[in-house]
């Protein structure tokens, strides 16, 4: 009896409207203009936090390294000083018969320049261990975010095929469904009409019930794999 109903759908729905009943199921376009892809991978990978954290940390550590090359500069360096003020003077003068200290105060401007340049063993022994432990450590940041790259792109792959899997179910569950109502529509008409005993009116309203319960989950289903696509990826899916 059920092949019979559902089978012949397109005979049954003329049917229907030539007996004035309207069908009120709306056949929804549920097909979606998906993007593509890999541009839903890059949207992702730019609006993730932990990524942009990730490139941030690298960033740092970029700093950090120049920072490591440039720390021997600090053993290199310019001096200078200078005294203003009045300077006392001693002299002696010394011959054969006498001997004659002179003293004289000066007013007089001094200053002196220099560079300098020093190199602790230490600094020279250790520079090239830091730099190569600041280059591991740029490394290391680099891979932890191509991980967590192909961490995001792999859940985005995961939610890109749920939703077009979701988006097939719920157009089957919508055709269904709307073949069902108006099958239901014809068993409500017959039995009106005595052409159906209640018993089979009741069976076919409870097998309507239930395909309408299943396309009801299928499009909740289907609205929750859209949603965390689009909040994975920051794109709006219309």
């Amino acid at each position: 009896m059920i092949a019979v109903l559902f089978g012949v759908f397109a005979m049954q729905y003329a049917t229907a409207q030539d007996n004035g009943f309207d069908d009120d199921f709306s056949f929804y376009d549920y097909r979606l203009l998906i993007p593509k892809l890999d541009i839903l991978v890059d949207s992702a990978w730019a609006k993730h936090g932990l990524l942009q954290y990730r490139k941030s940390t690298i960033d740092v550590k970029k700093a950090n390294l120049k920072s490591k090359k440039r720390y021997w500069t600090r053993n290199f360096g310019v001096q200078g000083d200078s005294r203003y003020g009045t300077f006392a003077n001693f002299s002696e003068s010394v011959t054969s018969t006498s001997t004659v200290n002179l003293a004289s105060n000066t007013t007089q401007f001094n200053y002196g320049f220099g560079v300098f340049l020093k190199l602790p063993v230490f600094d020279i022994y250790n520079r090239k261990s830091e730099i190569k432990q600041a280059k591991a450590e740029i490394e290391q940041a680099r891979g932890y975010m191509e991980f967590q790259k192909y961490e995001i792109r792999e859940e985005v792959i995961k939610l890109y095929e749920n939703l077009i899997l979701k988006q097939t179910v719920l157009e089957l569950k919508a055709k269904n469904f709307g073949n069902a109502k108006v099958s239901a529509k014809m068993a409500e008409k017959e039995y009106k009409n005595g052409s159906i005993p209640i018993f089979e009116y009741v069976r076919l309203t409870d097998i309507t019930a239930r395909i309408e319960t299943e396309y009801q989950t299928a499009k909740s289903e289907f609205i929750l794999a859209k949603k965390l696509l689009e909040n994975l990826t920051g794109v709006k899916i219309n």
